[in-house]
């Protein structure tokens, strides 16, 4: 027990001093005229060390199995993962030397696979993304391994009071500027984790923020809002990668979103083409399914007569989708035709409305 005990504070020194070498990430003020007096940011996640948000949740997900005991020396890592969180649980893993396993669907972006393996870890394949979660369990039954299980763990893994989360990272840098307690902070679903830590947050603060959460296509969580039926299952996966699930996460919490939306799949893929044109650089499509929710909410405060702030997240760099969501033949066939909504976005430049598409 002693060694154990030993190694166990060695692991959790290593990760807290990697910590201490990170900086924080930045928050970017988009420039857009048309929505004078409404101030939109994004909280640039992608600069974190393994290029995504779910370096904070990777780190968190460590912290808390090591502090519970289920890692010790030469444990193997099990995840099941659509890429992100896996490529930050790989570089982890790597940090204690323990070996790393990433259960993915067989569509997971190729960029994706290539950082998993960069980082030590490998990857195991299944057709279907409702497959990862029993694969998952068996491999770390077979390898006498530990089921790192983001998709429950997350929303209690990391500490929502503060400790630098994310949304106390948000409102801190906020307080400098002309409306620092944001009128809406929106955040789209993968696990529910985040979401679950920014909505605990804002009402532990007794902020007045209200939290939207966008959904994309084929996924749950808006029907489960609305329903609050966590028996309800899709037979799709997501395209857009990283958000959205066949099935109710345990680690989304519903009741600390004040509003759902779900946003078409081509008009995700279509803002984040957008908004490159904004930052001179590419972004994930899973920003673009936030951005497009924020452009819905910000026109309904113009139209209202309301100033204020707005929030989301870039979530990752685009250059990790290179050959999907920035290769036209690919979001033809996958995706479909998204000239109406790029058409749609840059007369919202024009006119500040995102009129709908016939």
């Amino acid at each position: 027990m002693r060694n154990n005990s030993q190694w166990i504070n060695t692991a959790i020194r290593k990760i807290e001093a990697d910590y201490q070498r990170s900086a924080d990430t930045h928050l970017i003020k988009l420039n857009i005229p048309i929505l004078s007096g409404i101030d939109i940011y994004l909280k640039d996640e992608s600069t974190h060390p393994t290029g995504s948000l779910k370096h904070r949740l990777a780190r968190s997900l460590f912290l808390y199995a090591l502090c519970n005991g289920w890692i010790s020396e030469g444990t193997p890592i099990i995840e099941s993962s659509s890429g992100s969180t896996a490529v930050s649980e790989a570089y982890f893993a790597r940090l204690l030397g323990l070996p790393f396993i990433a259960v993915v669907p067989r569509k997971t972006a190729c960029k994706k696979i290539e950082q998993i393996e960069f980082y030590g870890g490998k990857a195991h394949f299944v057709d279907s993304p409702s497959e990862i979660y029993d694969e998952s369990r068996r491999l770390a039954k077979e390898m006498n391994g530990h089921y790192m299980d983001q998709f429950t763990f997350a929303e209690r893994a990391t500490d929502w009071r503060g400790n630098n989360n994310i949304a106390n990272s948000i409102f801190n840098q906020m307080e400098l500027e002309e409306h620092p307690i944001p009128r809406w902070i929106v955040m789209s679903p993968g696990t529910g984790g985040t979401s679950a830590t920014i909505g605990r947050y804002i009402r532990y603060q007794m902020h007045s923020t209200q939290l939207c959460v966008v959904d994309p296509e084929n996924s749950v969580f808006h029907e489960f809002y609305k329903t609050r039926n966590a028996a309800l299952t899709g037979n799709k996966g997501s395209r857009i990668e990283g958000i959205g699930r066949p099935r109710v996460e345990p680690s989304f919490i519903p009741d600390v979103v004040n509003e759902m939306r779900t946003i078409p799949d081509a008009a995700s893929v279509a803002t984040v083409h957008w908004l490159e044109k904004l930052l001179g650089r590419k972004a994930g499509a899973s920003t673009g399914t936030n951005l497009y929710g924020v452009l819905q909410l910000a026109i309904e405060m113009k139209q209202r007569g309301e100033t204020g702030s707005i929030v989301t997240l870039l979530c990752d760099s685009g250059e990790r989708y290179l050959d999907t969501y920035f290769n036209h033949d690919w979001v033809k066939a996958n995706i479909g035709d998204i000239s109406g909504y790029l058409a749609q976005l840059e007369q919202f430049e024009q006119t500040g409305q995102l009129d709908a598409l016939a």
